[in-house]
């Protein structure tokens, strides 16, 4: 019987018990009031069996982790926790009871590339962003050691939403450049959170990058799987537009507006993707950490091609099965696990997908291994629909002028960025295309064959069936909007790299051919 029913019953049964008992007693009285003196003390019992400090709302039975306990002693096991960077993780903790646990975390202030071209002075918890992976045990005790670089420009401290007390640590770890500081904690709550800078102003550190993760395993561990990886999602507000180069201020302004220009995952524009993917085998269990540093911005997290098995929502306990997409606060995280059914690149997104594929919160899970053709055939027919059909669409932007290059290794490096913030989602970042979706620009022949054409193709965009080395492909590519310079720089990035035949493209040959007007049929499309 639940706590509140037996209360309830004892209350009834309380009140029988007092109405009865009169002078003229008869037999069958006597036997209801025996029966129900029977009741109250088999639930009396039940009741003094039950420890008066557990709620029915956290009752063990709800709940799969192992509850908070007050630690009586410092463990006698000591160890140094291994520390990792996004995406990896460190290795499951195998002990079976608690240790005293010395994890050693610096702070630097470093300069680093938030995309292509474009760097920012980023102050971080361990020399990259997100900061390191941490991870404990339920009941560990924590000896924390914050170290601030002598270089670094401001004093800096930790807040850990793992810690019970004031602050998380941070009145405990301010701590000014070339000093350390000292505290300890005892994990007394399983889960996965956030830590983050918290001093003075504390928007202003975690916005340039000031937040990591720390994993406290339950008791029993986490569940065995193949591959374990640590994501997290930030937003960041810089002095220049989404892909201005050169060195960028953080910017107040934007920051207050909640108006960001990047929002990647693990610190930069392709941190996730082309080769630096993560990577599972066909039949993998994957287990994803991820986390949201925020400062301003909630995450829609999905993994497109997936259905997550199990999600952890905000790292509780409670388990959620067959989930799409899981919110993740801005200071919290998530847990999310799904089995590998068949072969293939899977891209991980925040859903307000306009920050996925316009400020870089896109990144890659790479499957190797053969297809499963029953699971997911891939296209098998295509036949016109509307013959009429596939207007080619036009995406305005507003013009951004361009630096004109002045040689054509300058006109490389320009198209590289703009490749980088506007081709690379479609045509991935080795220019090798998506398989029956996007044609390859590697080694193409459709590229190579023609030069006017290809420019045709950037200024006008392309609809219609076109072959690439032999394949067919059908999709729309938009008008981009692109300056004549932008389109030389694009277009002579590509012609110089993967194997193609290193053509220099010139803004002047792209006038000639924008004045010449988009063809009434675009060349070399069935």
């Amino acid at each position: 019987m639940k706590p509140v029913a037996r209360s309830i019953a004892l209350s009834i049964i309380a009140a029988l018990l007092a109405g009865c008992g009169g002078n003229e007693t008869t037999d069958t009285e006597k036997q209801v009031q025996a029966r129900l003196k029977a009741e109250l003390e088999k639930i009396q019992a039940a009741q003094a069996a039950t420890p008066s400090s557990q709620s029915p709302a956290v009752s063990a039975a709800t709940s799969s982790w192992p509850e908070a306990k007050v630690p009586t002693a410092i463990p006698t096991i000591e160890e140094v926790a291994v520390l990792t960077d996004a995406p990896q993780v460190p290795p499951p903790i195998t002990r079976t009871e608690p240790a005293k646990v010395i994890v050693n975390l610096e702070v630097t202030e470093v300069v680093k590339e938030i995309a292509e071209g474009v760097e920012y002075t980023f102050w971080t918890f361990g020399g990259s962003v997100p900061g390191k992976f941490i991870r404990v045990r339920q009941n560990d005790y924590i000896e924390f050691h914050l170290m601030n670089h002598p270089d670094s420009k401001m004093p800096h401290n930790i807040d850990l939403h793992a810690v019970t007390g004031p602050g998380g640590g941070a009145a405990s770890s301010f701590t000014a450049p070339g000093h350390e500081s000292v505290f300890s904690f005892t994990a007394m709550n399983a889960g996965l959170y956030v830590y983050h800078c918290a001093t003075a102003p504390v928007g202003m550190h975690i916005a340039n990058g000031m937040y990591g993760l720390i994993l406290v395993e339950p008791e029993g561990g986490l569940p065995p799987v193949d591959k374990e990886y640590y994501v997290m999602q930030g937003d960041f507000y810089t002095s220049g537009k989404y892909g201005q180069a050169g060195l960028q201020a953080f910017s107040m302004e934007k920051a207050l507006e909640e108006n960001p220009d990047y929002v990647v995952f693990n610190g930069s524009v392709g941190a996730l993707a082309g080769d630096n993917a993560i990577t599972a085998d066909l039949g993998d269990t994957v287990r994803l950490f991820i986390g949201n540093g925020g400062p301003n911005l909630v995450s829609s997290f999905h993994v497109i091609g997936e259905i997550f098995d199990a999600v952890y929502p905000e790292s509780g306990s409670n388990v959620n099965h067959n989930v799409q997409t899981t919110l993740v606060p801005a200071g919290g995280s998530a847990i999310a696990e799904f089995k590998t059914e068949t072969s293939g690149t899977f891209i991980l997104v925040d859903h307000s997908i306009f920050r996925a594929f316009n400020k870089g919160a896109l990144g890659m899970l790479k499957v190797g291994g053969e297809e499963n053709k029953i699971v997911y055939s891939g296209k098998i027919d295509d036949r016109i629909y509307l013959p009429e059909g596939g207007t080619i669409q036009t995406i305005p932007q507003t013009t951004k002028l361009t630096p004109p290059a002045t040689n054509k290794q300058e006109r490389i490096d320009a198209g590289k960025i703009v490749y980088s913030q506007v081709c690379l989602a479609c045509h991935q970042a080795n220019g090798q295309g998506i398989p029956r979706a996007f044609p390859p620009l590697a080694e193409a022949d459709y590229l190579n064959a023609d030069t006017n054409r290809a420019i045709s193709t950037v200024l006008h965009g392309l609809s219609g069936k076109v072959v690439v080395n032999g394949e067919t492909y059908e999709s729309i590519m938009p008008q981009l909007g692109f300056t004549n310079e932008q389109v030389a720089n694009v277009l002579t990035y590509v012609y110089n790299s993967w194997n193609n035949n290193g053509t220099e493209v010139t803004p002047e040959m792209v006038e000639a051919v924008r004045a010449a007007g988009a063809p009434a049929v675009t060349p070399g499309v069935e």
